[in-house]
């Protein structure tokens, strides 16, 4: 064929992808429950570059308002980091239990300020101190700079706990996507260190580098937090690009990794079904379990990844995705 037939032919062939990619972005979006469904979801968004991750930084980990009835206060943390402790106004006659919170943004964008609105729900609605930690991004501090932080938070909150009003033995830690990852490690660190963790609320977390090693995903992982995505997210936090190989990994570092995952703190994990994280996060629920520790494993039928960051309860399913995790780290430490 001529390259003039050639050239022709060109926006034919424009056009036919387009419409081919539409159409595959339509029938994508037809799975995801009518009252879930927002425009961002047509858009395919990649978090895969440090412009891309400037960008983001601007635009997510904005604060949010608490709700009325809580106090919100900023301290120091030895070693650098800050958290935001948000505490019930109506004060407790005898101490009671305490959250943890870590955020999330793949490890490298967002802010505990993002979350106050939800950390000041759970505070007023359980009657807990919910400690809101805000620690070192990568790529610029890949692990354990994160890591570290949470677990001088840790530390703090359990110093802290005669003047917050906290029972030492009933604080969780807990947090979402990338602030799962790193609530999961907390747990794994504190108890090989003897410091008490009562539960791990794990939401939607980000638990295994290999995810970004597979190319067949089953359909999942096309909103909100892509495989390019998580590639990038990995191999900045990690330092390098996931492989297989574990040899040169630090124990903490992934915590799907770990070989023995008994003696760790009972869990929740709640993850929707077409999230990137779903098989990883089943498994580790599945290995938990087998271990001899007790674990909830919540599965939201459509749900993307963060859908209850879009919605709060306004959707019957991330209305009973938040409802599920509320009453297991009520049971646990509320």
């Amino acid at each position: 064929m001529t390259r003039p037939r050639l050239l022709a032919l060109a926006p034919i062939t424009l056009a036919a992808t387009a419409v081919g990619a539409l159409a595959a972005r339509a029938r994508a979006v037809r799975e995801v429950p009518r009252a879930m469904r927002t425009p961002l979801l047509w858009a395919p968004i990649a978090i895969n570059s440090p412009a891309l991750v400037q960008v983001a930084r601007r635009v997510y980990g904005r604060a949010t308002e608490p709700v009325a009835g809580v106090e919100v206060a900023v301290h120091d943390v030895p070693g650098g980091a800050t958290v935001r402790v948000h505490k019930p106004v109506a004060e407790r006659t005898t101490p009671g239990g305490a959250l943890l919170w870590v955020h999330g943004g793949g490890t490298v964008i967002g802010a505990a300020a993002q979350d106050d609105r939800l950390c000041s729900e759970l505070a007023r609605a359980l009657g807990l101190v919910v400690a809101s930690v805000d620690y070192r991004l990568a790529p610029e501090h890949p692990y354990p700079a994160a890591l570290d932080d949470c677990a001088a938070a840790l530390a703090w909150l359990h110093e802290q706990a005669g003047d917050l009003g906290v029972d030492p033995a009933r604080v969780a830690v807990g947090g979402a996507s990338a602030g799962g990852l790193l609530a999961a490690s907390l747990a794994q660190r504190a108890t090989d260190q003897g410091l008490a963790v009562a539960f791990q609320l794990l939401v939607y977390p980000m638990l295994d580098d290999r995810t970004v090693l597979r190319s067949d995903h089953g359909g999942r992982g096309r909103f909100m937090w892509t495989p390019a995505s998580n590639t990038y997210a990995w191999t900045a936090y990690l330092g390098h690009a996931p492989t297989e190989d574990a040899t040169d990994l630090a124990p903490y570092a992934v915590p799907a990794r770990r070989a023995d995952l008994s003696g760790l703190p009972p869990a929740w994990i709640g993850v929707g079904d077409l999230d990137l994280f779903h098989d990883e996060d089943l498994e580790y629920a599945a290995r938990l379990r087998a271990a001899g520790v007790d674990c909830e494993l919540h599965v939201e039928p459509g749900m993307y990844h963060a859908a209850d960051v879009d919605h709060g309860d306004t959707t019957p399913g991330t209305a009973r995705f938040r409802a599920s995790a509320r009453a297991a780290l009520r049971a646990a430490v509320g």
